[in-house]
């Protein structure tokens, strides 16, 4: 029994550990959200053993049922359950800040020059690893996920509905009550199981000045009510902000190549739109109002993730939102693929990162990141 404890609320973590990992992986993590969970995973359940598969792919499934940047409240959530909230601050801080800093930056570049950075070389050869290291950390996911016959062909629905353009939150909420009606059904309404859970639980001057508090308003709004990735953000960016005429086009065009070449969550774009909209201040506020939902969600939804494990019947519809959410990473490596498999180049980095990744899974994944830059750089060379 005691070991039961220990794999659902486990240890305290040493908070100086704590920020040594996160801030390494906010230095280290390229390539969006399932890229970033994926490092996650590797460091926090497979080198370091902090939790279990299946408690890491609760997390995943509950992350993916609120709004906000996923792999920053991948990383509020661990944070969470290695240091309580110190811990939940500490891992979701160190995992923002070194993008925010980093955009901030080339923000300034940006305003003081007019142009960005030429990485694209080395972007070049990052994002066909990026899928390698994606499907390594999918597989033992899946199977955990993939428990019954029954799960995996709800999961092969759930792939095809995502591959079939279907926004993911209706794949993840579709397949969770899915699995929730078939379990009522066999057991016939065991309506006592509710018992186990609550689900109240998951409900100077110029700086304060009206248009940096209409700024604040603004990015708070979206962090607050935006499910999906990156993408679906600038999508979101274009209609709040292009539309109304308070940033343009080309701005967000090139927020959207700041999000893509540099480390960290894809949200740090913000920092690069607030800057231009008002200097720092506006940075600032925005990189404050986007993150600011997601260190509150997490930190009402964290306590209640063992407590809908345990029950039968919410168990139940997390396995549905955990096959669904294994279906979608399946589909971001199919959109990634497309998008990054260019040519023989593309395709080789992508196979050496993908035998690196599985035959040798100690290596950490920053080396992967790295070489497969470097052998870009060099491939293009050629």
């Amino acid at each position: 029994m005691k070991s039961v404890v220990v794999a659902e609320r486990p240890e305290r973590t040493n908070r100086k550990e704590l920020a040594r990992l996160f801030l390494k992986l906010g230095i280290t993590a390229f390539g969006g959200p399932a890229a970033h969970i994926a490092m996650m995973q590797k460091e926090v359940v497979e080198k370091r053993r902090w939790m279990d598969h299946q408690h890491f792919l609760d997390l995943i499934g509950a992350t993916n049922l609120i709004p906000g940047p996923n792999s920053t409240e991948m990383a509020i959530h661990i944070g969470h359950e290695r240091g309580g909230w110190k811990g939940l601050l500490i891992a979701g801080l160190c995992f923002i800040l070194p993008a925010v800093l980093i955009t901030g930056f080339i923000a300034w570049l940006y305003q003081r020059y007019g142009q960005l950075p030429q990485v694209t070389q080395f972007i070049y050869g990052i994002k066909p690893a990026i899928i390698a290291i994606i499907l390594a950390a999918a597989l033992p996911l899946a199977r955990r996920a993939l428990k019954t016959a029954e799960l995996a062909v709800i999961g092969l629905l759930s792939l095809a509905a995502a591959l079939a353009g279907i926004n993911e939150i209706y794949v993840m909420f579709g397949a969770g009550l899915v699995v929730l009606v078939l379990y009522i059904i066999r057991k016939q309404g065991p309506a006592g199981d509710l018992k186990t859970f609550s689900p109240f639980l998951l409900f100077n001057n110029s700086f304060f000045s009206v248009p940096n508090l209409k700024l604040f308003l603004i990015f708070l709004k979206i962090g607050a009510i935006l499910y999906g990735s990156g993408y679906v953000l600038f999508a979101f960016l274009d209609r709040e902000l292009v539309a109304k005429g308070l940033l343009t086009r080309s701005q967000l065009v090139d927020a959207i190549a700041v999000g893509q070449f540099t480390p960290g969550p894809v949200f740090s774009s913000v920092t690069f739109i607030g800057w231009q909209m008002n200097g720092w201040q506006g940075a600032v506020l925005a990189t404050i109002a986007i993150f600011l939902p997601s260190f509150l969600l997490v930190a009402l939804l964290n306590p209640l993730v063992p407590r809908m494990r345990r029950s039968a019947l919410f168990g139940a519809f997390l396995d549905g939102v955990n096959v669904a959410s294994v279906a979608i990473i399946a589909t971001v490596c199919v959109s990634f693929g497309r998008e990054s498999l260019t040519g023989w180049r593309t395709i080789l980095i992508a196979l050496l990162s993908g035998i690196v990744s599985l035959a040798l899974p100690k290596v950490n994944t920053v080396w992967v990141v790295v070489g497969s830059g470097l052998l870009g750089y060099v491939l293009l060379l050629l």
